[in-house]
């Protein structure tokens, strides 16, 4: 049985309407958050939201304001049926490279699932090689609320962690930039050196290390 999903969100217009190959309960939205930056881990989140407490505003994390992503994240918590945030950490990165660990991060996100997934919907083009079946949704983020929700979480979590880098390392700036290449994340790194977190196997970085 199949179930469908309008497009939602600035973007998702020009998309077409979301066939999803089931229509039980136990779907879960996964996304991730923390490919692009230089340092920390990359965070992934899946959700199985409850139709009996839908959400309110769900998007795409990206088009929400901190605050607002913030207080949603609080409503996912108190309203899914089942949520789990975990990662893959910049060491990780470094071994697997950055899709691998992505997709390390969305398969133990899944695996915390209490209840687990029936089916999933991942966003972008590629399923995370987990056991239970699913679809891949380009620009999911901004068309099923699962995703949406996973995204919201994903990226609520990973913005703590860099504040709370901020907090160790207040001369980089991580509280302002999240970690990604800005021009004050780089010429912090020119002028400090990469810190134990910076994800080695990145070029900005490892061009850094080869000169302290």
């Amino acid at each position: 049985m199949r179930a469908k999903a309008g497009a939602r969100g600035k973007g998702a217009r020009e998309l077409p309407p979301l066939v999803i190959d089931y229509a039980g309960e136990r779907l879960a939205g996964v996304d991730e958050v923390g490919r692009g930056p230089l340092v920390g881990p990359v965070v992934a989140a899946a959700v199985i939201l409850d139709p009996a407490r839908p959400i309110a505003g769900l998007a795409d994390s990206k088009a929400l304001t901190a605050r607002r992503r913030e207080a949603l994240a609080i409503e996912v918590r108190e309203r899914a049926l089942a949520y789990a945030v975990a990662e893959a950490s910049a060491t990780e990165v470094d071994a697997l490279n950055i899709y691998h660990a992505t997709h390390l991060a969305m398969r133990r996100a899944i695996d915390a699932l209490v209840p687990a997934a029936e089916y999933l919907l991942v966003d972008g083009n590629r399923l995370p090689g987990h056991h239970v079946s699913g679809q891949a949704v380009v620009k999911g983020d901004a068309r099923h609320p699962a995703i949406a929700a996973a995204s919201i979480l994903a990226k609520v979590a990973r913005d703590a962690g860099m504040v709370a880098l901020d907090a160790r390392h207040p001369d980089y700036g991580f509280a302002r930039h999240k970690g990604y290449p800005t021009r004050e994340h780089l010429a912090a790194l020119e002028r400090l050196g990469p810190l134990p977190e910076h994800r080695r196997s990145f070029g900005p970085v490892k061009r850094q290390l080869a000169l302290f």
